[in-house]
């Protein structure tokens, strides 16, 4: 629990600053303590194959997720697939032993997280909690770029459209640097750690 609670620490820094020495120290500390007696259960073997990936250490197990493809996954990535049908798309994929992704372009080094309300704190779409912000950090951290759409993005025809189209915007623009996209405010544009739309 002290590995999981330092990690979403670390992954919560990392959304404003660089400056997770201290704590990733402690991670280092923790994670060296941990990695010779890997655990029984299979939550506390998730956890240590975060930590390894976070420290850019070799997963000392490769642990077993369970894998759920939703409905509104499913026909977002049917979808997209039919606006951009050469587009490569893997469903509910673990990338270095982190937990699945929803969708993985592996031809982009990008990842499509369609998040329901239990990515987040409360039901208002906009603080998402550790876990949430622990895997698109790992996921950041891993070298791939991470588009986040909340799932109140994905109720109606059009704004589907919307985010297929800053999707597809996406993948024709050169990179500016790893970090995560949110396709949640149609109003605005404007740049952070994360894209809103």
């Amino acid at each position: 629990m002290s590995l999981w609670g330092v990690m979403v620490c670390c992954a919560r820094l990392s959304l404003v600053s660089n400056a997770n020495n201290v704590l990733e120290k402690h991670l280092d500390d923790l994670f060296t303590r941990l990695e010779n007696t890997p655990p029984d259960n299979e939550k506390d073997q998730r956890v240590i194959a975060m930590a390894a990936s976070w420290l850019g250490r070799p997963c000392p197990i490769i642990p077993h997720y369970q894998t759920t493809i939703s409905k509104p996954q499913t026909d977002f990535c049917d979808q997209l697939q039919s606006c951009m049908p050469s587009l490569k798309i893997e469903k509910e994929k673990s990338l270095n032993s982190l937990p699945p992704v929803d969708l993985s372009l592996p031809d982009r080094n990008m990842v499509i997280e369609i998040q329901g309300p239990f990515h987040y704190v409360s039901s208002d779409f906009k603080t998402r909690n550790g876990s949430t912000l622990l895997k698109i950090a790992l996921l950041q951290k891993s070298g791939f770029e991470v588009i986040e759409i909340p799932i109140n993005q994905l109720w109606n025809r059009n704004s589907i459209k919307r985010c297929i189209n800053q999707i597809k915007t996406r993948i024709n623009t050169p990179p500016k640097g790893r970090g995560s996209e949110s396709l949640n405010n149609p109003q605005k544009l404007f740049f952070s750690n994360r894209l809103r739309l």
